[in-house]
């Protein structure tokens, strides 16, 4: 889940991985397969999607031999022969808070029945391609712990690494980037021996939905339900839901 309140966000979604490891687990795997056998490139150096869904695992603690497990099958000559397919839902959670779903699937003709049966249970519907996802644009999130890093050492490594603009907020700073400088501003950031919150390329709402607890139960409740499904990747959403809120929800 991706919205303007980052760290109260991150911080709930990383719990809630925390809590289902596995299936985290489970959904990097697929996604670091997928990257391989769409270009038959296991080099994360040469195959960037493959260098992303790496970050990916690690950003959920994924250990570094069950990731090079995952490419190696993918690559092995024993392959399963599944291909995977990208695709993107789009619909409204209550209250017209705008959801995007990512996924990764063998069978379209499986998921995307379960995914409009979320979205109508939870008081939501389904949307056609493009009326939600204009409103979202691709972005390069990294957030630093202010306990990490000043703000003018992050100026300085930063900016100079291609970074789109840096935020300080309540906890720490948002640096945001194209996705084509992600990469370098966060090796740039690794370098320096600064360490990440959280680093990912993520969508970003050009306008917030303020969500009280009785609407934030409402959509949370959705999200929890898509995210549920093994064909799901990410979730995306202009909900703006407080840390109290999500706090009191927990």
């Amino acid at each position: 889940m991706a919205g303007h309140s980052k760290w109260a966000n991150i911080k709930h979604r990383k719990a809630r991985q925390d809590a289902v490891k596995g299936k985290a687990w489970s959904k990097c795997s697929r996604a670091l397969m997928a990257a391989v056998r769409s270009s038959g490139d296991p080099d994360p150096d040469t195959n960037l999607k493959l260098r992303y869904a790496i970050e990916d695992a690690k950003s959920v603690n994924m250990p570094k031999d069950t990731i090079k497990k995952a490419i190696d099958k993918a690559a092995g000559a024993g392959q399963d022969g599944v291909t995977f397919q990208e695709i993107r839902y789009e619909g409204y959670a209550a209250g017209g808070v705008a959801v995007l779903v990512d996924c990764l699937t063998e069978n379209v003709q499986r998921t995307a029945p379960i995914i409009r049966h979320a979205f109508d249970k939870h008081g939501g519907n389904m949307a056609k391609n493009g009326a939600v996802s204009f409103g979202f644009h691709s972005k390069g999130v990294i957030l630093v712990e202010s306990s990490a890093a000043t703000e003018e050492q992050l100026m300085d490594i930063t900016l100079e690494a291609g970074a789109e603009d840096i935020v300080e907020q309540e906890g720490g700073f948002e640096i945001t980037t194209e996705p084509a400088t992600f990469l370098m501003v966060k090796d740039a950031i690794d370098a320096a021996g600064i360490q990440t919150a959280s680093a990912e390329l993520t969508m970003v709402a050009d306008t917030m939905v303020a969500c009280d607890a009785a609407l934030a139960g409402k959509v949370l409740k959705l999200l929890d339900a898509i995210e549920e499904h093994d064909d799901v990747q990410k979730v995306h959403t202009n909900a703006n839901i407080s840390e109290e809120i999500l706090e009191s929800l927990d």
